[in-house]
């Protein structure tokens, strides 16, 4: 990327191989995942210098080490998440934040799980521990983001209430684990049909990637002293507000976390991924992969994740020709 924008300044372009400095390793991407984040920094939101290889979440082999790395060597299958460079063949990455991957986990399910699975993690164990027995909202509870924390809050005792734009979202979010699923566009006081399907009460806690859209109707689906998770913002952000409707809506909280905060210290960053690999390998949580893309097919990624075209984890393969199965038009 040389500029920010829409999906058309995503380009693939010939580089020269990447070299590794002290403390850094490069590894040989298998397969890099497609999130919102990667949007943000398309469209200027989330600010890079440029230029810049876009992409923030991948899984390969380790190729080449530089001085001073002890927590990696060449050969090991590692995966990485918030570090700029994924949409590439090869990815310079420093080597104390990449994460081992053990054997039983494949490079497409790492680069599919890593960074939506632990930003679920810290979601329901940190910004608001989920009980047994919560009823919790979850929107676009048929996304990437929406399908595991659906699962995880089922697999926790939760009780999820979903929303969709569709019907066939709808049953995959109910496959996921949800107990009610809204189609959004077919209700016209959305909070209010969360109220009734909560037995009347607002909700302890609500879990937002969508924000702009769905922002007031996040604070009118709460109880008194209940939380709004705000995680993203795929339909825009969220505009400015007076917070004194936090307290007139019955002393609410809201957090607006991040990811790269609980997991900066590498102890925390392990612990968290091998959870993760843990739910994976129970089956407490099931990665679908909807989409493949080769790197000049990027930018249709980047489209058809916007205009939720998509359901489930969206993957860039590096190494893959357009003509393959599993692309763009073609889920596998």
């Amino acid at each position: 990327m040389y500029e920010v924008g829409g999906p058309e300044v995503l380009r693939e372009t010939e580089v020269d191989q990447p070299r590794p400095g002290p403390g850094e390793a490069v590894v040989e991407v298998a397969a890099s995942g497609v999130n919102f984040l990667d949007v943000y920094h398309r469209e200027g939101r989330y600010t890079l210098p440029l230029p810049f290889t876009p992409g923030a979440e991948g899984a390969g082999t380790v190729v080449e080490v530089g001085p001073g790395v002890t927590d990696v060597a060449v050969g090991d299958r590692v995966g990485w998440v918030e570090i700029p460079g994924t949409y590439a063949e090869r990815a310079v990455v420093d080597a104390s934040r990449l994460v081992p991957l053990p054997d039983d986990i494949d490079f497409e399910t790492a680069a599919a799980v890593l960074l939506q699975g632990m930003t679920a993690h810290y979601l329901i164990k940190d910004a608001y521990p989920v009980q047994a027995g919560d009823t919790v909202l979850v929107h676009a509870a048929a996304g990437g983001m929406g399908l595991l924390l659906t699962q995880l809050i089922t697999h926790l005792g939760g009780r999820v209430i979903g929303t969709t734009s569709t019907a066939a979202k709808a049953e995959l979010a109910k496959r996921a684990g949800a107990a009610e699923v809204i189609l959004s566009s077919a209700v016209d006081d959305l909070a209010a049909e969360v109220r009734r399907l909560g037995g009347g009460q607002g909700l302890p806690v609500v879990f937002d990637g969508v924000g702009a859209h769905t922002f007031d109707a996040s604070l009118a689906s709460l109880r008194t002293r209940g939380h709004l998770v705000l995680f993203g913002a795929a339909s825009g952000a969220v505009p400015p507000f007076d917070p004194i409707r936090l307290a007139h809506g019955g002393s609410l909280t809201l957090i607006r976390p991040s990811l790269g905060d609980f997991i900066a210290d590498r102890s925390e960053l392990l612990r968290r991924a091998a959870d993760v690999f843990a739910w994976v390998r129970s089956k407490a949580l099931e990665v679908t992969v909807t989409g493949r893309y080769a790197l000049s097919e990027a930018a249709q990624a980047h489209s058809d994740l916007e205009a939720r075209r998509t359901t489930g984890k969206l993957l860039v393969i590096p190494g893959a020709a357009a003509d393959l199965p599993g692309l763009p038009g073609r889920s596998g």
